[in-house]
């Protein structure tokens, strides 16, 4: 390695290169939609929490979703915040990496639990008499339990090839966050197996999970059509339509940061659909249940009118 190398105690979040009051205006903008997506999933985790009529395996995988998006957000917002007023954009090594660890872990649980949920509503409508059979909790517990243990493990995997690295170059980070991609361009070492495990994983958490899924709505749809009741349909194609939308914003945004060839304009790009992965996307997921369901509707005017009592 050589003795004249050094070992980097920290790095540079470079983040978006721009005049000091479009940053500042960009800090209110940011942190007003970091406050409403963490009261926006908050409002939608406690009402699962409290109202019966929600305890149903589809709003317990909605309960871990809004945990997922709180956590995801709460990961890399903050830090991202403070750079956008801070010229020291300085972050620590071990920081960064628990960083790392935890937003790779976040987004390999919630690919895997939109997978969940995508079952259980391919089982509520292809196999209605036997879905509380099939969707019993014990079955939505260990879907639920497998999800975090395998997205966490494989971000386990991820933060110990990059800490194994030696980083004594540049220090800047061509990112608003610790993002895997843009701390492997810093290493002084050969990343060719990080990135080996990184596009194995990509396949495993990214690619399978959407085929399963395209396979699930592929019999949903067949199973819709052949519904009799209008009423019916509607109500089937309501409940999955939120799901699909949510299904489309995360798994296209991810497959194209960490699966398209790399390009000159890559790295600007991936910054601006980061963003929407940390920000937006938690804060659209609660708006894109709640405004599309009649059930959490009515369970949060319940809750507001018993407040109001």
């Amino acid at each position: 390695m050589g003795d004249n190398q050094s070992w980097v105690a920290e790095f540079i979040l470079v983040g978006f290169q721009l005049g000091a009051e479009m940053e500042a205006f960009l800090f209110w903008i940011f942190s007003l939609f970091y406050i409403f997506s963490m009261l926006a999933n908050g409002v939608i985790f406690a009402l699962i929490c409290l109202d019966q009529r929600l305890h149903t395996p589809m709003y317990f995988f909605l309960a871990h979703l809004a945990i997922i998006d709180m956590s995801y957000a709460s990961n890399n917002v903050p830090k991202m915040l403070v750079n956008l007023v801070n010229q020291k954009r300085t972050i620590s090594f071990v920081p960064c990496i628990l960083q790392t660890f935890l937003y790779l872990g976040l987004a390999a649980t919630e690919c895997l639990i939109l997978v969940a949920m995508s079952y259980d509503r391919f089982v509520a409508i292809c196999h209605p008499l036997q879905y509380t059979v099939i969707m019993s909790w014990r079955a939505c517990s260990v879907l639920v339990v497998t999800s975090w243990s395998c997205g966490f493990v494989l971000a386990l995997t991820h933060a110990v090839l990059l800490v194994r690295l030696l980083f004594c170059g540049p220090r800047e980070v061509n990112h608003l966050f610790c993002e895997i991609l843009s701390v492997l361009k810093l290493a002084c070492g050969d990343t060719w197996i990080n990135k080996v495990v990184i596009f194995a994983a990509s396949v495993f958490v990214l690619v399978g999970p959407l085929c399963l899924m395209l396979v699930s709505y592929i019999r949903i749809l067949w199973a819709i059509l052949n519904i009799q009741s209008k009423e019916g349909r509607k109500k089937a194609f309501s409940t999955c339509s939120s799901h699909l939308c949510v299904v489309g914003l995360f798994f296209g945004i991810a497959m194209v940061v960490y699966m398209v060839p790399e390009s000159s304009q890559r790295e600007e790009k991936e910054k601006i659909l980061s963003l929407f992965h940390s920000l937006f996307n938690p804060m659209l997921n609660p708006l894109i249940y709640s405004l599309r369901n009649a059930q959490v509707k009515d369970a949060l005017y319940r809750a507001l009118q018993v407040r109001a009592m």
